[in-house]
């Protein structure tokens, strides 16, 4: 390699609670539909996140905490024994690889389809997602979700709490729940897709109320050290219009910024938006921001590096990427040598469910892995 190393910040040692992270780049989840039917891993995602070992964090992709909350097919889920045992195979491997893993827990809410989960889907209100959803015979019109009543959000609650021990058990380090990108908790915080007047709903205080009621049972349940959280301040994907977003946001970090998370996961973050310097003036915490790199377009020439020393520079402590750690599985070494990246090559390779633009990217000549 005849590259002169790049000097970063991103490759700097950092600690995240107990764990050490040899560096600052954390690999984002991304959803890649290679489970079985039943939710339950499959051998080549334990290659798949084996080979990317070398992030300083692995965040997994979601994963269900129960059955209702299934989005698309083959999507892992982490409720019962096969998934655990699924989910360890992976931990495994990768821990053998030198690396550390989080585990995402979705609920779709409102995103999912009987002909994925066999059930209704659920949401705070009975608003349909303005989209098809994808399912096993093709797309289909969204159905209307059935609301939930306050002992089915109690016992969601309850899932969630079981879900992350499930994820301890399966090896995780710890959990990363999932309040972003329109599923059922950034359902609760918007207004357009929350018409409840109970306690979870009207006031910004109700629309963030399920969240931190998750959060804290999460935490309780295997330890906030264990514990972060992903958000998404404004953005629209999957039908989601927030309506206060400047108000939400602010309301639900006080809310638990002496909760002791280990992480606070911003999508999508500005390092010019005043909102992001808000949350990072408001959150005592480590901070991970995951940059604006061009929605569905192709990535920058380099992987999002300059974008994450930006973010670093405005205060986040870890860097999320996802396409460019999908793309490159030694994607920390090429960019500590400044190497050209490999493309993704085909978007709709993301969600099949072979080897294909998922294990078969090249590294460097002569790395090790």
């Amino acid at each position: 390699m005849t590259n002169s190393p790049v000097i970063s910040r991103l490759f700097e040692p950092t600690r995240l609670g107990a764990l050490h992270l040899p560096n600052r780049l954390v690999m984002a989840p991304m959803t890649r539909n290679r489970a079985a039917a039943d939710g339950v891993p499959e051998p080549i995602m334990a290659t798949y996140y084996a080979q990317r070992a070398s992030a300083g964090l692995i965040i997994a992709e979601a994963s269900t905490p129960n059955a209702v909350g299934l989005t698309y097919p083959h999507i892992p889920a982490i409720y019962n024994e096969a998934h655990v045992a699924g989910w360890r195979r992976v931990t495994d491997e990768v821990r053998a690889a030198g690396g550390r893993m989080f585990l995402q827990l979705q609920h779709g809410g409102r995103i999912g389809h009987p002909d994925n989960s066999g059930l209704t889907p659920v949401a705070p209100s009975p608003v349909p997602l303005p989209d098809t959803i994808h399912t096993p015979s093709g797309h289909q019109d969204a159905v209307v979700p059935r609301e939930l009543s306050v002992e089915e959000i109690r016992s969601t609650v309850a899932d969630f709490a079981s879900a992350a021990r499930n994820a301890v058990d399966a090896g995780f380090a710890g959990v990363e729940v999932h309040a972003a990108n329109g599923y059922l908790l950034h359902q609760f915080m918007a207004g357009n897709t929350n018409h409840r007047t109970d306690a979870y709903g009207g006031s910004v205080a109700g629309r963030i109320r399920f969240v931190v009621e998750v959060v804290q049972a999460v935490a309780d349940a295997i330890g906030p050290e264990r514990v972060g959280l992903r958000i998404a301040p404004g953005l629209t994907v999957n039908g989601i219009d927030e309506g206060d977003t400047d108000e939400i946001y602010p309301a639900l970090v006080d809310a638990l910024a002496d909760a002791g998370l280990a992480y606070l996961h911003v999508v999508f973050a500005d390092p010019d938006q005043p909102l992001f310097q808000h949350i990072r003036k408001s959150w005592p915490g480590t901070l991970i921001a995951n940059p604006v790199l061009g929605w569905g377009g192709p990535l920058p020439a380099d992987g999002g590096r300059h974008a994450g020393e930006r973010l670093l520079a405005a205060g986040a402590d870890l860097i999320a990427l996802g396409r460019s750690f999908l793309a490159n599985p030694d994607l920390v070494e090429r960019l500590r040598v400044d190497a050209p990246l490999n493309p993704v090559r085909d978007h709709g390779l993301m969600y099949t469910g072979g080897e294909a633009g998922y294990t078969d990217y090249p590294v460097l000549a002569g790395a090790h892995h």
